[in-house]
Formats: C-alpha cells, sequence, structure tokens
C-alpha cells in the first residue's frame, strides 16, 4: 500500500544468506551396525585361522610334513609378527582417512591367507609359511587399529560411548565362538581349504564395508605423530596405560594356554576327546554373554578401576576350572570364566581411548593389541609342546 511517500522495495535477505547453525550429528544405528558387521568378519577371520591352518597342515591329503606340529608353527607365524604393528599404526596416526589404509590391510590379510592356505594344500611349506607371516604383520590392524576407530562411531556421552564399547567386545565374542565353530563345521562338510578360503572372503568383504564407516573429523597431523618408540615411552610413562597394559598380557598367558588346558583338563575328568572342544565352546559361549549384558547395562566409573577388577574376577573364573570335579561343572565353570572377558575388554578399550596421548592413539591400541596377541599364541605353542597332542588355539 502507498502512503505519501516512495514505497521501499528493500528486502533483507540475510536470514537466508548467512550460513545456516552447524549442528552436531551423532552416528546412528548405520554408522555403528556397519562397524559391527566389519569388526565380526574381520576378527572372525583373525580368530578362526588359526584354527583352519592346523586343520589343513593334519589334512592327510595335503601331505604336509610334521602335520600337527608344523599347523602349530604356523599358527604362531599368524600371531608373532602381531609385535610388528606399531610401525605401521604411525602410518595410520599420520593419514588423513585412515579407512583406506584399514581396507587395504583387511584385503591384504584376506589375499596373504587364501593364497596361503592354497600353498599348504599344494605341499609347498615354504611359500605357505612366507605367506602367513605376511598375513600376520597385517593381523596387528585387523584388532588394534580398528578399535581405534570407535571415537568415530560412538558420540554423545559417556554412556553412550560405553555402549558402543560393548558393542565392540560382542564382536570379540561372536568372532572368537563363532569363527572357529563356523571352520570347523565348513572343513568337516567341504574341506579345510575351503574353509580357509571362506575366511579369506570374509577379510575382503570386512575391507569393503570399512570405506562406509563415517571419516574421522580430526585426524593427527604428520607432524604431530610420536615415532613408535617415543609412542612406547608414553605408554610406560602413563600409569594407567602401563597398569591396563600388564593386565591384558597377564589375561592373554591364559587365553593362549585356554585349549590346551581344556583338553588336559577332559581327559583328566575321564570324558572324551570331544570334550575338550566342549569346554572351549563354554568358555566362548560365557564370553558372549558377558558382551550381550555389558552393552545392555554400561559400565560406569574409572576403567582403568574397572579393567583390574574384572581381571580378578577372570582369575577366579580360572581357578574354578581348575578345581571342577565333574564334566558338567567342569563346564559351567568355563562358562563363568568366560563371562569377565567382555567387559574387561570393555573397560581396556575406554582406558586406552581416555588415556592414549595425542598423536598416538592408533599405536597404543596396537601396541597393546599386538603384544597380547603374540603372548597368547606363544604361550599356546609353549602349552602345546608340553602336552600329549596338538589342540586348537584359544582366540581372544
Amino acid at each position: 500500500m502507498r502512503s505519501g511517500g516512495a514505497v521501499s522495495t528493500h528486502i533483507d535477505m540475510s536470514a537466508y544468506s548467512a550460513d545456516p547453525p552447524k549442528v552436531a550429528r551423532r552416528p546412528g544405528a548405520g554408522p555403528l551396525a556397519r562397524y559391527v558387521v566389519a569388526a565380526t568378519l574381520v576378527r572372525a577371520a583373525d580368530a578362526a585361522a588359526a584354527v583352519g591352518l592346523v586343520l589343513l597342515a593334519t589334512r592327510p591329503a595335503a601331505h604336509v610334513a610334521g602335520g600337527a606340529r608344523t599347523g602349530g608353527l604356523l599358527a604362531a607365524g599368524l600371531t608373532a609378527p602381531h609385535l610388528l604393528g606399531p610401525l605401521l599404526a604411525r602410518r595410520l596416526d599420520a593419514a588423513r582417512d585412515g579407512r583406506g589404509v584399514l581396507a587395504l590391510a583387511f584385503a591384504a590379510y584376506g589375499a596373504a591367507l587364501g593364497a596361503a592356505a592354497l600353498a599348504l594344500d599344494r605341499g609347498a611349506l615354504t611359500p605357505a609359511a612366507a605367506l602367513v607371516v605376511a598375513a600376520g604383520i597385517c593381523g596387528p590392524l585387523v584388532t588394534g587399529r580398528l578399535r581405534s576407530r570407535l571415537p568415530t562411531v560412538a558420540a554423545g556421552d559417556a554412556r553412550a560411548r560405553r555402549r558402543v564399547e560393548g558393542f565392540d567386545a560382542i564382536t570379540y565374542g561372536v568372532a572368537g565362538s563363532a569363527g572357529p565353530a563356523v571352520v570347523a563345521a565348513v572343513a568337516a562338510l567341504t574341506s579345510p581349504l575351503a574353509a580357509l578360503l571362506a575366511l579369506a572372503g570374509s577379510a575382503v568383504a570386512a575391507a569393503a564395508v570399512t570405506l562406509t564407516l563415517p571419516h574421522d573429523p580430526a585426524p593427527a597431523g604428520a607432524r604431530d605423530v610420536l615415532s613408535p618408540t617415543a609412542a612406547l615411552r608414553a605408554v610406560a610413562a602413563s600409569g594407567p596405560l602401563r597398569r591396563v597394559g600388564a593386565a591384558t598380557m597377564l589375561t592373554a598367558f591364559g587365553g593362549g594356554a585356554l585349549s590346551v588346558i581344556a583338553v588336559l583338563l577332559a581327559r583328566d575328568l575321564g570324558s572324551g576327546p570331544g570334550a575338550g572342544a566342549t569346554l572351549v565352546a563354554a568358555f566362548g559361549l560365557g564370553n558372549l554373554a558377558g558382551s550381550l549384558l555389558v552393552t545392555a547395562f554400561p559400565q560406569r566409573g574409572e576403567p582403568e578401576r574397572s579393567a583390574l577388577r574384572w581381571v580378578a574376577a577372570i582369575a577366579a573364573g580360572f581357578a574354578l576350572c581348575a578345581l571342577a570335579p565333574s564334566r558338567p561343572l567342569a563346564i559351567a565353570a568355563f562358562a563363568l570364566a568366560g563371562a569377565p572377558n567382555a567387559p574387561f575388554i570393555a573397560a581396556t578399550l575406554a582406558a586406552r581411548s581416555r588415556h592414549a596421548p595425542p598423536g598416538a592413539r592408533a599405536q597404543v591400541f596396537v601396541w597393546m593389541a599386538g603384544a597380547s596377541i603374540a603372548a597368547s599364541g606363544l604361550v599356546f605353542v609353549a602349552s602345546s609342546a608340553t602336552s600329549a597332542g596338538p589342540a586348537v588355539p584359544a582366540m581372544s
């Protein structure tokens, strides 16, 4: 309407031209589901690979000299190189996008494992051993480095982060129990070679899913990344990391000898040869049950103290296993011993995330994961050498 003066046609566009306020988005169920799928696939491949190698080495058609002993040495060759993981982790700390590096490592693990299986099936022991070691070098990135991506998946308060860490613990329970069982079933229905090739495909599939995970919004710059030696010194200088690392190593020693202990205990109880596998399966089911509980009821308080308390619970569980007077009570004891493992893993994850120094987050995860897995593998080899007959290595 005109009212005696000039009519202003100016329209204030500031509300439209200004940048909209940025709202922090929390990763929903999609990123978490993809993380769980990728972690389960690749960790199942890592957990069951040693079992598949032992089964293939002991297959008469493979014509492998030494049979079970050769399979045990190959299993050790798969786990020992985990100690080299921090050399690769430094590159990942400096990478702008660690998803691509992780995917490459997972695919390389699968390719090396598949090629090693084909070589071993033909009786080519030297190439098979070299390929197994190559897969083992990628192993720390399969476990420790994938854990370090939890902060990109978990957002929100501490309770939400603890719940995501509980889901991560579930992937260990599922991979550690279902992985070797599926490999044994596939090997029985088809062949150990087919089982190992399926594991290789699982790792490659995990690589594809990993590329869909959220990007880290604040990766460390190349100048800020610590060297492996400096990262190790930082871990040693941190009281919480030092204590959590020692606790992780101690539990790894027990986990490495678990399957051998189960076989010997079953024999002492007068059970058949398959009773040892039943005890290991009970341990895995207890671990899975603990994972579900820690996801439904996230832990509170200082994670370092929680981890140390769960170590005591794990030790008490192993003591119950040693004192079990009958097979049913032994099964129950192994299940109880497995239950504290999941909350222990979740607590150690939280402690590492909280206390990892800037520029060495991946290296902290890889140092601890590599040391524990290597310790578990070495204990398995030592316990197998002193036991009467081969055993299936326990996966942690």
